[in-house]
């Protein structure tokens, strides 16, 4: 894999977009690999001139400027971060020069690779399907959005190892090459804010199945109405696996009253124990169950660790009990359909934290639920939750201006016996750096007297 990713590097004009984590590791990965080649790199960020591994690179350009776009066409190959958006921007005379790691390793290891996207739930499923394959094969990684850069492990791979890779949007947006076995688990509105349009965003997502030839195969969820729908107006080559869980029998994978069935065989039971709760997570499950089938896992061994599998940090998480009060902290949860499911899922949240940076995504189904929902208070955050709070017919809406006040908030109204519930239905980059900070920032304050 290493030989045949220099060999399609060696020789071109090379520019880094971004040094954030995975542009340090593509940075790390040509000097070891193909020595001292000249070599840019182009970030926002003023402070990598002092960084020691760069001032002592004389065959490195660095550029640190905002202002970057016009530099592009001067490079044969541009190794994008994800980070990096060309949001109104013509991309035509480069497009064909943007790659990344994603898409060099699977231009020459497409065949192990199994991709995962969606608008949510793609982390759960890809560690639950990576620790699934684990159990019984070591040679397997997980790479991609959940924040492991693919050429960080290329060291330790081989020709047989099996790929486990989490995509976002930002991966898929200009990818090329799809992997051998792709899943797409669901659509919402989000990510607007780079995207433009929710139709762009759907589109890029779409980019998982796009570059699939008529050996490969396409797994999604036919209960999300708008991929259902996206997927029966295009014209995918690859072997298509709808996953239909509202009993659907035409589907190849369904539920008959609590049976899953593949190929008309039980797969799993939606009544079996497991730490994942909720409608959102048995849709997970399933597929990861269905992409153990595929690969001709031990149906046992696969059960036992959906079992024992445990939800990830900050995904509805049970932090613990304070003055009879339980807390929870969904942070991920940065759409309002998956603070929905988080309240559908607990059923006894009192108090809602919500509120978040505004993407310019729409609120009004999720305005309709909570009018109608039991909770008895909303504490709102800026800026989302300011706007929605002011449509909330509840008489118990509160706003505060930070966490820590919602926190004080929140400890002074909710009832004993019940629970607290922070589920941001946004993003949290208004005032934190990312959502792990929010939980981490949630804890801290719930628990500060202990």
């Amino acid at each position: 894999m290493i030989k045949k990713i220099v060999e399609k590097l060696q020789n071109k004009k090379i520019v880094i977009l971004g040094f954030g984590r995975e542009g340090e590791s593509t940075y790390l990965f040509i000097r070891k690999y193909m020595g001292n080649v000249p070599l840019t790199i182009i970030d926002e960020n003023s402070e990598l001139q002092a960084r020691e591994i760069l001032k002592q690179d004389k065959n490195l350009t660095l550029f640190l400027t905002s202002d970057y776009f016009s530099l592009l066409e001067n490079y044969d190959w541009i190794i994008k971060s994800p980070g990096f958006s060309f949001k109104n921007q013509d991309v035509r005379k480069i497009k064909d020069k943007i790659t990344s790691q994603m898409e060099l390793l699977l231009e020459v290891h497409r065949d192990k690779v199994i991709g995962i996207t969606g608008t949510k739930g793609k982390s759960t499923t890809s560690s639950l399907l990576y620790e699934i394959i684990k159990s019984q094969n070591e040679n397997v990684v997980l790479v991609g959005n959940i924040g492991i850069p693919v050429f960080s492990v290329l060291e330790k791979c081989n020709n047989d190892t099996l790929f486990i890779m989490e995509m976002s949007s930002h991966q898929l947006e200009y990818l090329k090459v799809s992997p051998h076995i792709g899943v797409v688990l669901n659509l919402f509105e989000d990510h607007l804010d780079h995207a433009g349009s929710v139709e762009h965003y759907h589109n890029i997502k779409l980019h998982m199945f796009e570059n699939q030839t008529k050996e490969d195969i396409m797994v999604y969820c036919g209960d999300n109405e708008t991929l259902n729908e996206i997927v029966k107006q295009r014209k995918f080559k690859s072997k298509s696996i709808r996953i239909d869980l509202k009993g659907l029998e035409d589907s190849l994978v369904f539920k008959k009253e609590h049976a899953i069935f593949f190929q008309n065989e039980v797969i799993y039971n939606e009544e079996e124990p497991r730490h994942l709760l909720g409608v959102h997570n048995l849709e997970n499950i399933v597929v990861a169950i269905v992409v153990a089938e595929l690969l001709c896992l031990n149906h046992e061994k696969v059960l036992s660790v959906v079992r024992n599998f445990q939800p990830l940090p900050y995904r509805l998480q049970n932090i613990g009990e304070k003055e009879n009060v339980i807390y929870y902290v969904d942070t991920v949860a940065t759409i309002p359909e998956a603070t929905i499911d988080a309240i559908e899922t607990l059923q006894n949240v009192n108090t809602l934290i919500f509120g978040g940076m505004d993407r310019g995504i729409s609120y009004s189904k999720f305005i309709e639920y909570l009018n109608l929902s039991s909770i008895e208070h909303f504490i709102c955050m800026p800026t989302t939750g300011f706007t929605i709070g002011k449509k909330l017919s509840k008489e118990k809406v509160f706003y505060a201006k930070n966490l820590e006040e919602a926190v004080r908030i929140a400890k002074k109204v909710t009832k004993e016996k019940t629970i607290c519930l922070l589920s941001p239905a946004a993003s949290s980059y208004e005032q934190f750096k990312n959502y792990k900070e929010k939980a981490e920032k949630f804890k801290e304050y719930v628990f500060d007297n202990e």
